[in-house]
């Protein structure tokens, strides 16, 4: 009879808290139905988007190579870093730890394991190539890149999000479940 007294006081209490952390969402805004939206993990090497895309002018394709024949823009394999880093190794006139990780990685053949940003849900699957060739801009779906320092995923890529923006005439993209859904 305890037990059960004891199992009936912490399920009343989890659904209680539970019950809570919903009306606290709801009066301060905070529900967002969608996917990881603003999720910003912390990358092993800092890495500022709004450095390379923004002030230097770097085209999200130069690094992320496979955007236009893939389903994933990938992340840039060091090499591709090593066509700057092999001689730039300071910023703002000072040597940069940053770069000799990013370095020591390359010449010891050591892989830098960068966070994935952009997640989905597994059942999703999207592809990058139809969206490049259909004119898209990277910003569409990912934000302003070029201005974030450490990038976050901007769009919460719900259903709702991608089905809108498929709908739109201008577009004219397939709106069948299996363009989207395995």
């Amino acid at each position: 009879m305890a037990a059960k007294k004891i199992i009936g006081a912490v399920l009343g209490l989890g659904i209680t808290f539970g019950f809570c952390v919903f009306v606290y969402a709801i009066t301060n805004n905070k529900v967002v139905i969608g996917y990881n939206q603003n999720y910003e993990p912390t990358q092993p090497i800092p890495y500022s988007h709004a450095l390379h895309a923004g002030k230097l002018g770097l085209n999200c394709k130069y690094c992320h190579t496979t955007a236009e024949i893939s389903r994933h823009a990938s992340v840039p394999p060091l090499n591709v870093c090593m066509n700057c880093h092999l001689t730039v190794r300071q910023v703002n006139g000072k040597d940069s730890p940053y770069i000799a990780q990013l370095v020591d990685a390359y010449m010891n053949d050591k892989p830098v394991q960068w966070q994935k940003v952009n997640l989905l849900p597994d059942h999703v699957k999207f592809n990058h190539a139809p969206h490049i060739k259909a004119g898209k801009q990277c910003q569409e779906c990912h934000g302003p890149v070029e201005t974030m320092d450490r990038v976050k995923q901007y769009q919460s890529f719900s259903m709702g999000y991608c089905v809108n923006c498929h709908r739109r005439p201008e577009n004219n993209a397939p709106t069948n479940c299996s363009t989207c859904h395995y």
